[in-house]
């Protein structure tokens, strides 16, 4: 607990964390008891939740182990591994470019790769299919490309159109990795030290990568799967656009803050990041390919923005960005009217047993589709 109270003392007017119940959110004790109290119930390994409201921290906990054989504790500087939440990071730094007019959301990649996407390694699959010069950032970041989720899940581990670009919503990682290749081949850029500088240093988020780094070594979490089962933290050493942010629940603190704030961008590229872009008519987002649909989603408008989801709850716009696999449950949502936001980081995928429930004693009923997000 010194950590957390050492870490809101630095982010928080002295005092705020007793202003808590005044903003109309739980106070930070029964946040932790609720969030305890239901982990127990779920046997969920670590757990850390970060609250953000009008744009400022106001709650900060960590919750469990970071290695249970070790009996290790989960704290608000231990290393986690960030997966797809990657992506919203990856999306705000792009929008920067645009705003500095080195990208355009509409305009075809072929603009910018010095050669054809198929002449690159990894895009082979793609020769003689000329619609990858419909690819635009705009499409990569709302998830319309048409190419599934990974290559690995191909048959032959080559990628292909399911669809033309633009046509449907389709979670697509592989997107992200097309779109870090136009940034680094087509403008020069080193991505993993672009998203450092603009992004996380901005932020002041010091415990934050997206590739290893040797002194992460001290206090990092482990992972466990949803039978309880051991999987150690793995080194990402290679920067993935997709998902290799390693970070911690402090840093993603100050960076959904500084996200919703808009810190960064112009209020133009910022409106537009979380503006609802294109219809998602289906039943889960998992998986990607499937043509199910239900009408929970278009009642609640659910819509893909630029690297995150939206939909409309009854304050107005809200809007979210996972992270998932076996081993690693996170969760990010925002309500953007209020500057409200609540970061789940876990260790444990058992914890998104308990997302539900514990945003709606943070947050009361909101439109968030966990039908959708999680597929159960």
């Amino acid at each position: 607990m010194t950590v957390r109270a050492a870490l809101l003392g630095t982010l928080l007017l002295l005092g705020a964390c007793a202003a808590v119940p005044d903003r109309g959110l739980p106070s930070s004790a029964a946040i932790d008891a609720r969030a305890r109290e239901l982990m127990a119930r779920e046997r969920v390994t670590g757990m850390a939740v970060a609250v953000i409201d009008e744009g400022e921290i106001v709650h900060v906990g960590t919750y469990g182990l970071r290695n249970a054989e070790r009996r290790l504790p989960l704290e608000t500087d231990t290393i986690m591994y960030g997966a797809s939440l990657t992506k919203a990071a990856f999306a705000y730094m792009v929008m920067q470019l645009v705003d500095e007019g080195r990208l355009e959301l509409d305009r075809s990649i072929a603009d910018y790769l010095p050669r054809p996407l198929p002449d690159y390694e990894g895009y082979e699959g793609l020769a003689g299919d000329e619609r990858w010069r419909r690819l635009t950032p705009r499409i990569i970041l709302n998830h319309s490309t048409g190419l599934a989720n990974l290559r690995v899940l191909e048959p032959d581990r080559k990628l292909r159109f399911h669809w033309d670009p633009g046509a449907r919503y389709g979670y697509s990682g592989e997107g992200f990795w097309i779109l870090q290749t136009v940034l680094e081949e087509g403008l020069g850029l080193d991505v993993g030290a672009e998203i450092q500088r603009r992004v996380f240093d901005r932020f002041k988020m010091t415990r934050t990568s997206m590739r290893w780094r040797d002194d992460f070594a001290g206090n990092l979490a482990d992972g466990y799967a949803m039978d309880g089962s051991f999987e150690p933290h793995d080194r990402r050493d290679n920067v993935a656009a997709a998902g290799s942010m390693d970070t911690t629940i402090a840093d993603q603190a100050r960076l959904w803050a500084g996200m919703v704030r808009g810190d960064g961008l112009s209020a133009a590229a910022r409106a537009e990041l979380v503006r609802p872009q294109f219809d998602i008519p289906f039943a889960h987002q998992f998986p990607t390919l499937a043509d199910a649909t239900d009408p929970r989603a278009g009642a609640i408008g659910l819509s893909a923005a630029l690297g995150v989801v939206t939909v409309r709850d009854k304050g107005g716009l809200l809007w979210f960005k996972g992270g998932h696999n076996d081993w690693t449950g996170n969760m990010a949502v925002c309500q953007e009217a209020r500057r409200r936001c609540v970061v789940f980081l876990a260790n444990s995928v058992r914890a998104e047993l308990v997302y539900p429930e514990l945003l709606r004693f943070i947050l009361g009923e909101t439109a968030m589709p966990w039908w959708w997000e999680y597929n159960r």
